[in-house]
């Protein structure tokens, strides 16, 4: 999430000056180091990472001016993503929705190029991976391997060309759809166009596996999922969601989708969002939310509204690492520990309250780790939560995909 896709509501908690502090939780130092033992051996995978965004969006895509091998100025540079035992990154290449298709086939292509710029910048510390196998070789290099995800399918405006040109620019997965629905697919958080995934949305799917792009359902609507899971060949994830067993948000996963996992073979990452993390937090922010919608005309106003409303309900409540891990904790029920791994979603915030108490920036992944340790989780499962799940999946896209280049052609499908 850039700051300008959390609902739409990032315009509001920027303007919350006070947020109720709270008290995280810390865990043990003996747990603390344990984690990181675990995580020097098999370290992170994070599904999703918003850098091209924020460069975009606060250094008008000028990769030299947003330095992050030292200290940067939001949550993401290359000192706290080693102190965070990442190993992997997916980087976000989003482009927002509501734009024409012509404007965003463009805005997706100068994100491509703004990620690729940052890999190609820090070649020390950052190196392009677009397969599995060369995951691994860029971490015995040393640097964290580093790859590209699309975050909403209107970027390919209908086209199974512009999907596979994607493709060879180094994009390993597509959110299908984002905040809006679109032409073929419908969103968590949009109208319902297709009841799912349209006759071109199964297309769409289909022609992912064959490529090895993987399909992410994050941001989907739970029709849309199933719709998906119907007809993939190959294991699905969810690069940045949560679990709706644990906090109603239409953005979550619901049990449902979760025990479709164990045969689908696909992966859940938990992201750090506040709102998808905290029933409190949700509540909170959902009733603000429809307040400025329906009352705000202008920044004034919102402002006015919000703190009117800080006033009546109090500040917001603060998320923690433990309803991280309680998210975390559910999917392994349900799924099992086989079907979650972590997709923190980190977007560029400007204040610490905007995410996760004791996660606000990629230095946090130990301490979430080490929550887990003192919960009696096995370092076999901790293993395949920091990253081994991820690898499974993505080598298991990628036989799909061998298997069926071999017999398959290149879809010629149009949207009717």
């Amino acid at each position: 999430m850039t700051p300008a896709k959390i609902m739409n509501r990032s315009c509001v908690f920027a303007i919350l000056l006070a947020l109720f502090a709270g008290n995280a939780c810390a865990a043990s130092a003996s747990s603390l180091q344990h984690a990181q033992q675990i995580l020097d051996e098999t370290p992170i995978a994070d599904g999703h990472n918003d850098l091209p965004g924020v460069i975009r969006l606060k250094a008008g895509g000028n990769v030299a001016q947003w330095d992050i091998s030292g200290r940067a100025a939001s949550d993401t540079d290359i000192p706290r993503l080693r102190e965070g035992k990442v190993g992997t990154q997916f980087w976000s290449v989003y482009v927002p929705t509501g734009i024409p298709p012509a404007d965003a086939l463009r805005q997706q292509l100068e994100q491509i190029d703004i990620a690729r710029q940052v890999i190609e910048r820090y070649p020390d510390d950052l190196g392009f991976a677009d397969s599995a196998s060369s995951i691994l070789a860029e971490q015995k290099r040393g640097r964290i391997a580093s790859l590209l995800g699309i975050e909403g399918g209107h970027v390919i405006d209908n086209s199974l060309g512009a999907l596979r040109a994607y493709y060879l620019l180094g994009v390993r997965y597509m959110t299908l759809a984002h905040f809006h629905s679109n032409d073929w697919a419908d969103s968590a958080t949009g109208e319902v166009l297709h009841q799912g995934l349209s006759p071109f949305g199964v297309e769409v799917v289909k022609e992912m596996n064959r490529l090895g792009m993987m399909v992410d359902l994050a941001h989907v609507s739970e029709a849309t999922m199933g719709d998906a899971l119907d007809a993939v060949k190959a294991p699905v994830i969810f690069s940045h969601a949560a679990a709706r067993g644990v906090v109603n948000h239409s953005r979550n996963v619901p049990d449902a989708i979760l025990k479709r996992m164990p045969q689908n073979g696909g992966v859940v990452m938990v992201a750090f969002i506040p709102q998808f993390v905290s029933e409190p937090v949700r509540v909170w922010a959902d009733e603000l939310w429809q307040l400025t919608v329906a009352e705000a005309r202008s920044e004034a106003d919102l402002q006015k509204l919000t703190e009117d409303y800080i006033a009546k309900n109090g500040p917001s409540p603060r998320a923690t690492i433990s309803d991280v891990a309680d998210h975390i904790d559910h999917i392994a029920k349900v799924a099992g520990f086989d079907h979650v791994g972590i997709g923190a979603d980190y977007y560029g915030a400007e204040n610490e309250y905007e995410l996760v108490q004791g996660l606000e920036d990629v230095s946090g992944y130990p301490k979430l780790i080490a929550e887990l340790v003192e919960r009696g989780w096995s370092d076999d499962n901790l293993r395949k939560l920091a990253s081994g799940n991820l690898m499974r999946v993505f080598s298991e896209a990628e036989a799909v995909a061998a298997r069926l280049g071999s017999t398959t052609q290149p879809s010629n499908a149009t949207k009717q």
